[in-house]
C-alpha cells in the first residue's frame, strides 16, 4: 500500500458537499474516502463531474448520519445523497465472494453482491488500477493498494487481476478501457491490449443498454473519431457495430466519417443531450455510407438496414431517431431561403420553432453545407421569432 501525504491534485475542484459527507462520516468514526473516477481525474488535471464516496459504514448507518440520504438497490445496496440537482453515491466497502460462500448462498445471489469488506478488498474488486485510488480530503491523504499512482505517473491503463478473466467477467470493460485510454491519453498495458484482441467477441454477450451508454461516453470524448478508429483496429466494430465496420473497411468512407465526426465539437452539439450526440454521429455515418450528395429523404427514412443499425447496434431510441430525421428534412429547407421568404410570418415562425430546427443548424455546421451569409440569415430568423410574431412597431425601420 502507498499512503501519500499532501498529494499533487486539485483540491479546490472537490465539491464542498462531497467533502462534507466524508467529514460527517469520519467524525462518526467511519473510515471514509473519495474513490474512483473523481480521484483519478483530480490527479490527471480533469475537473470531475461526479464524486463517489466509499466507507466502512453500512448503508443504514450512512442513511442515519447523512441528511437527504436514501438506500437504493437490491443486488448492490448503496446510498444516494441528494442535494438540489446534485447527487452523490456512498457505497460500503465490498469484497469478492469466495467459492465456499457462493455454495452456501445457493440461489440467493442477492446477498452475494452485499458482502462487505475492507478498503483494500474493495480496491481489488475494481476494474483498473487508476480507478482504485482512495483520497481522504479531510486529512489530505492518498491510499493506493493497486499501484494506480505509479500507473498515472507512467500514463498507463492497467487491469487489476488477470485481464482476460476480468474482461470475460464483464465484457463492457473492453469499451471502458478504450474510452478511458483516449480520455486520459494513456496507453493500454500490453497484456490487457492482447486480452482485448482475444476477447472482443465476448462483447456480443453484453446488453444493448450498457453499450448505448458507452457509445454516448465515446461521443463525449474530445476526439471521438480516434476512439472509433481504435475499435476498428482491435476488431471490436466487426463484433458489435458491423454497420460501422462496413464503413471502416473502405478507406474513402472511413475518411469521410472521421472528418465529419471530428467536427462534432466545433458544430456546437450539446454533449449533455443524447439526441444531439447520436444525431451528430449518424450524420457522419450517413455521409460516409450514402455519399456527400443530397439523399432521397423517403428512401433513407425507409432503409431497413439503417433502422437496424440505429436501433439494434447503437441503441438509439425511437424518439431520438424521429428528431434526427426531422432535422435532416429541415436541413433541405435551410438551403431554400427564397421559398421560406415567400411564406407568411406564421408559417415562417412554425418552421424556426420546429423542435429539430436548432439541431438542423448544428448539423449544417458539421457538413459545411451553409455559407456564412446563409447561417447568419437563419440566426436572424431565430431572433426575429424568439418572442413570437413580431409586432408592427418592431418591424418599422429605425431612424
Amino acid at each position: 500500500m502507498i499512503s501519500q501525504q499532501k498529494p499533487h491534485l486539485h483540491e479546490n475542484w472537490i465539491d464542498s458537499y462531497a467533502l462534507r459527507i466524508v467529514r460527517n462520516l469520519q467524525e462518526a468514526g467511519f473510515e471514509t474516502y473519495l474513490v474512483g473516477g473523481c480521484v483519478r481525474d483530480l490527479l490527471v488535471g480533469i475537473h470531475p463531474k461526479d464524486f463517489d464516496i466509499a466507507t466502512n459504514a453500512l448503508p443504514n448507518q450512512v442513511r442515519k448520519r447523512v441528511p437527504n440520504a436514501y438506500v437504493i438497490g437490491r443486488r448492490f445496496k448503496l446510498v444516494l445523497v441528494k442535494r438540489g440537482d446534485q447527487q452523490f453515491e456512498v457505497a460500503t466497502f465490498r469484497r469478492n465472494v469466495t467459492a465456499e460462500e457462493i455454495e452456501a448462498m445457493g440461489d440467493d445471489s442477492v446477498e452475494g453482491d452485499n458482502y462487505f469488506g475492507t478498503a483494500e478488498e474493495d480496491a481489488q474488486r475494481r476494474d483498473f488500477t487508476v480507478n482504485a485510488i482512495f483520497y481522504d480530503p479531510v486529512h489530505h491523504k492518498l491510499i493506493d493498494y493497486c499501484g494506480g499512482i505509479r500507473d498515472i505517473e507512467d500514463r498507463v491503463l492497467r487491469m487489476i487481476g488477470d485481464p482476460k478473466e476480468r474482461l470475460i467477467e464483464d465484457p463492457i470493460r473492453i469499451l471502458r478501457a478504450i474510452r478511458l485510454s483516449h480520455k486520459l491519453h494513456f496507453s493500454i498495458e500490453s497484456t490487457m491490449r492482447a486480452a482485448i484482441l482475444e476477447c472482443s467477441a465476448e462483447l456480443k454477450k453484453s446488453v444493448l443498454p450498457r453499450r448505448r451508454e458507452e457509445w454516448l461516453k465515446f461521443l463525449r470524448l474530445k476526439e471521438p473519431h480516434l476512439a472509433f478508429m481504435e475499435l476498428f483496429d482491435l476488431n471490436i466494430l466487426e463484433q458489435i457495430l458491423p454497420g460501422l465496420h462496413s464503413v471502416f473497411v473502405n478507406p474513402a468512407k472511413m475518411e469521410t466519417f472521421e472528418i465529419h465526426l471530428s467536427r462534432i465539437n466545433s458544430a456546437g452539439i450539446n454533449k449533455a443531450e443524447p439526441t444531439e450526440l447520436f444525431a451528430g454521429f449518424m450524420l457522419a455515418f450517413m455521409k460516409a455510407q450514402y455519399g456527400e450528395e443530397p439523399w432521397n429523404h423517403e428512401e433513407v427514412l425507409n432503409d431497413a438496414r439503417l433502422a437496424h443499425f440505429m436501433r439494434e447496434e447503437m441503441g438509439i431510441f425511437k424518439q431520438e431517431a424521429t428528431v434526427f430525421f426531422k432535422a435532416l428534412h429541415i436541413m433541405n429547407g435551410l438551403h431554400r431561403i427564397e421559398n421560406y421568404a415567400r411564406k407568411g410570418e406564421r408559417r415562417q415562425m412554425a418552421f424556426v420553432h420546429n423542435e429539430a430546427f436548432g439541431l438542423a443548424l448544428k448539423l449544417c455546421k458539421m457538413d459545411y453545407s451553409l455559407s456564412a451569409s446563409q447561417m447568419h440569415y437563419w440566426h436572424q430568423q431565430v431572433e426575429k421569432y424568439s418572442h413570437g410574431l413580431p409586432t408592427k412597431a418592431s418591424q418599422e425601420p429605425r431612424h
